[in-house]
């Protein structure tokens, strides 16, 4: 008798897809919550964040900005 025979009838395939359907529910739930359009701002605050970074210091400096 082999490991997959015993799997096979121990019953266990209701197990795999309560979990595809739980994951599936999820995908779902996180593609809706990247591109609803409430969160749009949140995004385009994320893309700038490394171009913010680099325009600090000389916006420091043209103020007379005591940060080093």
């Amino acid at each position: 008798m082999k490991l997959s025979d015993i799997m096979s009838h121990a019953g266990l395939s209701i197990y795999a897809e309560v979990a595809l359907v739980l994951f599936l529910a999820a995908f779902c739930g996180i593609i809706y919550w990247v591109f609803r359009p409430a969160s749009a701002a949140t995004w385009q605050r994320a893309a700038r964040l490394p171009l913010d970074d680099e325009a600090e210091p000389s916006s420091l400096r043209r103020a007379g900005g005591d940060r080093e």
